[in-house]
């Protein structure tokens, strides 16, 4: 049986959440397994906060049920959840947490935090409506997207990328021995090091994408906002209480790190260990044990597939990650494998989405395949 999640009579506009969450008496918010949907979340919480509102926030990790024990007047189901909330943060069309900001911002004004939405936003796979930098008075500046002021150990453990050097704190350091410490233009060759280490042999995709890991916004809790994203991104997976703790304001700064940097570790590794295969408008990543499927999925859909569509498989687990020009609803295509499997569940949105499978894996690419192409 499978259950995708998404429930778009209940995706209302900022201002009717806002009217939601301003009469609850206690309000739960669930938010899905991602930077864009914890963000989003956060930043309700603080809006609730700001006007006295009790709250909860959970999130929903793929692999585990979302706990459904706590009574609340409201549940607001934030991002891909797998679970039908009174109301919901989609994600799909906005990012959910640009969504979050705007809703906060009626709710009150004062508690309403661009940065976070910010951070949000960087991780989404949909646009912001409102241009959060310039309402935070951020702006771009040269050298690399990293939470930590130590280059070698951002390089390393970015999940905004993957090079030849990811997962590999001694490999990143010697690679920046070949920049000049006191160079005026220090911040560039560092960026210019990272992106023709990530686009030597890499798909024309990558091009595109690596954008993301370069000329960061400087503020947040970290050393940038895109490395804030990345730590919320790879805590949540890793370590959902410290992520969410993160989320709320809390100072769990070196416990993050440290979650985001296992995180980076395990998928860096599973990358290059992966056993991969190309099909028409699908590549194939097979790796054994647990593996963090979403982020390698979106990795190699970022930086090494020739393919529109990336399918990351281990044992009991699959995600997939699509490209905007694939054209393809990942969270109904698994909804259709899972079917056709007849056992498991799957949710998403339709450029990421998860699923629990318990076939075999040359039966789930089977099913995948065909539910791309029906």
């Amino acid at each position: 049986m499978s259950t995708a999640g998404r429930s778009p009579e209940h995706a209302p506009e900022a201002s009717d959440l806002a009217d939601g969450l301003a009469t609850a008496e206690f309000v739960r918010l669930v938010a899905g397994a991602d930077a864009d949907s914890l963000a989003a979340a956060g930043v309700l919480a603080r809006a609730l906060d700001g006007i006295a509102t009790p709250y909860q926030v959970s999130v929903a990790r793929p692999w585990a049920s979302a706990d459904r024990t706590t009574e609340s007047d409201l549940t607001v189901a934030v991002g891909p959840t797998g679970i039908d909330g009174d109301l919901s943060v989609s994600g799909v069309e906005t990012a959910a947490s640009a969504t979050a900001f705007e809703t906060a911002r009626e709710l009150d004004a004062d508690s309403a935090d661009p940065g976070l939405a910010l951070a949000g936003t960087r991780m989404a796979d949909a646009p912001a409506a409102t241009d959060l930098a310039e309402i935070a008075g951020l702006e771009r500046r040269p050298g690399v997207t990293v939470p930590t002021d130590e280059l070698a150990d951002g390089l390393a453990h970015t999940t905004l990328t993957h090079a030849p050097f990811s997962g590999d704190s001694e490999a990143a350091a010697e690679a920046l021995e070949t920049i000049d410490d006191g160079a005026d233009d220090r911040e560039r060759r560092v960026a210019s090091l990272l992106a023709l280490s990530v686009l030597e042999d890499s798909p024309d995709r990558a091009a595109e994408t690596i954008g993301a890991a370069l000329r960061p916004y400087d503020g947040g809790p970290f050393e940038t906002i895109g490395g804030y994203a990345d730590v919320l991104e790879g805590a949540v997976r890793e370590d959902p209480g410290t992520a969410v703790a993160l989320a709320l304001g809390h100072d769990v700064r070196e416990a993050a790190l440290d979650a985001w940097r296992r995180h980076a570790r395990s998928a860096h590794a599973a990358i290059e260990a992966a056993t991969t295969g190309r099909y028409d408008g699908l590549f194939v990543a097979r790796d054994d044990g647990d593996v963090p499927v979403e982020t390698v999925a979106r990795l190699l859909r970022d930086v090494r597939s020739p393919e529109p569509v990336v399918l990351a498989l281990t044992d009991g687990r699959a995600a997939a990650a699509a490209t905007p020009e694939a054209a393809v609803d990942l969270a109904g295509v698994f909804d259709r494998a899972v079917d056709r499997l007849g056992d498991g569940t799957a949710f998403g949105t339709p450029r990421r989405a998860v699923a629990t499978v318990g076939a075999e894996t040359a039966d789930v690419i089977t099913a995948v395949r065909e539910a791309i192409q029906s």
